[in-house]
């Protein structure tokens, strides 16, 4: 049965990924019964008050399990670290899997990786399977999550996809939705899908075990680019729209914070809701019509938005009630004049 063969010696995987959402999937593939001799990851990167270099939660999952960890900066043998690329290729080798998984690698798979995981007559090799946070082809790159709540999405989905040399653009081998509650920010939407994800590819192997993966053409129709996320992005525009400005709150929840400024300090905005009560003002886009311990409303350049959750630089997020108490907003003022 696929649930045997997967747990056959036959079945090495490797792993590419640093963040929470691919220790999730790597998490399932090794309850699964796959054999997991390599992980690749991303070089330790300092985090936290102390800037202290920090494992990527992919490392710790493998210190904890056992399991070897190649960290090389670039794959690239002719960039700008050919010796670390050097070195991960004869772990790569060393490795004998037949499959790499990969999920928000934030690395480029150089041609020499694709081809030693491309099927060949004598061996089980299945290629190099991404696990891609969107209904390709829409949002390809390096932010779906956030891009499809910022859009206005009402579902994403995982892709399960054949690697190839373009930006995720293989071929679809397993697809399921998810719809995006109002209140989903990336956060939580980052959760489900990193569940959805663990799930699928397990899913997926099991079937190439048996012969039952089929490869689909992604549309040619439909494509858009999830760009990285700016930190600069994060800037409040209130002449948008309330629904704009709410989502963006949304998609930039937990990074990197949505944020706006009153008399020169900076405010996060963590929390919101369209207030659907207020009659039209004619109040200029940023000026706080009334602050109570329910909500802050701001006049938007179309629409109300009631602010629920905030922060003050150095402080801690608050909700509304508990923010004002230390910091005043008074009706009239407007946010994000310089």
């Amino acid at each position: 049965d696929a649930h045997g063969a997967a747990r056959g010696p036959a079945w090495r995987v490797i792993y590419a990924g640093p963040p929470d959402f691919a220790r999730v999937a790597l998490a399932r593939l090794q309850a699964a019964g796959f054999e997991i001799p390599l992980i690749l990851t991303q070089p330790d990167r300092p985090a936290g008050r102390g800037m202290k270099l920090q494992a990527s939660p992919v490392k710790q999952f493998a210190l904890a399990h056992g399991i070897a960890v190649a960290q090389p900066r670039s794959l690239r043998l002719d960039g700008n670290y050919p010796e670390e690329a050097a070195a991960a290729r004869v772990a790569i080798e060393a490795a004998q899997a037949d499959v790499m998984v990969v999920a928000a690698y934030g690395l480029i798979l150089p041609q020499w990786v694709l081809d030693s995981f491309a099927p060949s007559g004598g061996g089980h090799k299945f290629g190099c399977l991404n696990i891609h946070a969107s209904l390709l082809p829409r949002w390809r790159g390096a932010a779906p999550i956030h891009r499809a709540i910022e859009a206005g999405d009402v579902q994403t989905g995982v892709t399960i996809m054949q690697m190839d040399a373009g930006l995720d653009t293989g071929a679809m081998l397993l697809v399921d939705t998810l719809p995006i509650a109002p209140d989903d920010t990336t956060g939580t939407l980052h959760d489900k899908l990193a569940l959805l994800g663990g799930r699928l590819i397990v899913e997926a192997l099991e079937l190439a075990a048996c012969g039952g993966l089929r490869a689909t053409p992604q549309p040619t129709e439909g494509v858009t680019y999830a760009h990285k996320i700016d930190k600069h992005e994060a800037t409040i525009d209130w002449t948008q729209s309330a629904e704009v400005i709410g989502r963006r709150v949304r998609a930039f929840n937990p990074f990197p914070a949505a944020a706006t400024t009153f008399q020169g300090e900076a405010i996060k905005l963590w929390r919101c809701e369209i207030d659907s009560n207020q009659s039209p003002s004619h109040k200029a886009p940023g000026t706080i019509l009334q602050a109570s311990a329910d909500a802050v409303l701001v006049q938007c350049g179309q629409g109300v938005l009631r602010l629920t959750e905030l922060q003050r630089a150095g402080g801690k997020r608050l909700p509304v009630a508990e923010f004002l108490r230390g910091f005043a907003l008074p009706a009239g003022a407007v946010l994000g004049e310089a």
